[in-house]
């Protein structure tokens, strides 16, 4: 992991294309900004998380192929 010290309106470049600015400082907590293509998704960790899980439960899920050609 790399650990940077910015301040307000500094930021870092990633991959050539992905610019995380730092908006605002107050206390503990730092308000982030990303400027990235739209083509990369951009998740909060908390949502990454839930969607990897759903995913995960998904394709453990077993399909009735019946019922599925009955929706079509």
């Amino acid at each position: 992991m790399l650990a940077l010290s910015r301040k307000i309106g500094e930021s870092i470049i990633i991959d050539n294309e992905t610019e995380v600015v730092i908006l605002d400082i107050k206390g503990d907590q730092v308000k982030i900004g990303v400027n990235a293509p739209k083509t990369i998704p951009i998740y909060r960790k908390e949502i990454y998380e839930q969607i990897q899980a759903s995913n995960k439960e998904a394709a453990n899920t077993k399909v009735n192929v019946k019922e599925l050609n009955q929706l079509f």
